[in-house]
């Protein structure tokens, strides 16, 4: 209970802004990892450092986006507590406000690869210091089809495991989920033949991932650049079959997978992954549709607050 009366020491309240402005907090009440108390205690932190505060329950999907969208939405910090897809629908939301406010992360949610990349704090009390410090980088996001990834955009094999997962297996087991279900699909699937094309140059393989992030799935390493860094990357692999994909997988954990064979890593600009049939995609790590895929990388950017 000490920590939820706490107050900034004298030096700090004048170091902070004149008017700290208001905070929003929204959170899905019903994703996995949500908890009431840690936003409370967040909460609490932010007031008593002078940030108007509120937490706001979404009551059906997709709100994030809507609340992200309207240009009257009046707050200086949406704070998004949730996993990456949360993200990526605030995203989603400000490419459609004129006037966003600065994005903060709370990593709840099955997969946080972001607050990962950016090397965000988990706890309640730092969450809320990050926030009153007011630090931003410029967080940088690819377009697929036209729509925001801050992470990946992908077609193959993790694609088919993200629109496979039943929802009740994620929110049960979380991350292992996806492997539970990577074994009940994979040995069964047949693996489609993609045309992938990096700036005009055709590359052909049956796994593409476009990548703004470093990381991919975790901690594991996929290209040498971040979120808040210039540029895209594409990773091709040219089999991903269950003994391939286990082979990569390792090379992955490992930090080889640029070394790995049959791996192509490789910057771009534009790209397109196409398919004769249709493969299931994915943007960062939900359901996407399928093949095909417009990939190309924006200028605009959106600042988050970092430590």
């Amino acid at each position: 209970m000490r920590d939820l009366c706490w107050s900034a020491p004298a030096s700090r309240r004048q170091a902070a802004p004149d008017i700290p402005g208001s905070v929003l907090i929204m959170a899905n009440p019903t994703s996995g990892g949500y908890k009431a108390e840690f936003l409370d205690s967040v909460r609490t932190r932010l007031e008593d450092l002078g940030f108007r505060t509120e937490i706001r329950l979404t009551r059906h999907a997709g709100e994030i986006g809507e609340v992200c969208a309207n240009p009257g939405l009046g707050v200086r910090t949406l704070v998004v507590a949730g996993g990456d897809g949360s993200i990526n629908e605030a995203l989603t939301g400000f490419q459609n406000n004129p006037d966003p406010p600065q994005l903060a992360v709370i990593p709840f949610g099955t997969a946080n690869v972001l607050a990962l990349e950016l090397g965000l704090p988990r706890k309640p009390l730092a969450i809320a210091d990050m926030i009153w410090r007011q630090k931003t980088k410029s967080l940088r996001f690819g377009l697929a089809n036209g729509h925001p990834f801050v992470l990946m955009a992908s077609s193959g094999f993790d694609a088919e495991i993200v629109h496979a997962v039943p929802l009740a297996l994620k929110r049960k087991f979380g991350k292992l989920a996806y492997v539970i279900t990577a074994f009940r699909i994979g040995f069964k699937r047949k693996a489609s033949h993609l045309e992938i094309s990096l700036d005009g140059e055709t590359i052909n393989g049956k796994f593409a991932v476009a990548s703004n992030a470093r990381h991919y799935g975790g901690p594991f390493v996929i290209c040498p650049h971040g979120a808040t860094d210039p540029g895209l990357y594409m990773l091709v692999l040219d089999k991903d079959d269950p003994w391939s994909s286990l082979r990569y997988g390792l090379a992955l954990m490992f930090g080889r997978i640029h070394k790995a064979r049959g791996a192509t890593v490789r910057p771009f600009s534009v790209a397109t992954i196409a398919s004769t049939s249709p493969v299931a995609a994915q943007v960062d790590g939900d359901p996407f549709g399928t093949t095909p895929l417009e990939i190309r990388q924006t200028e605009k950017t959106v600042p988050v607050l970092v430590p």
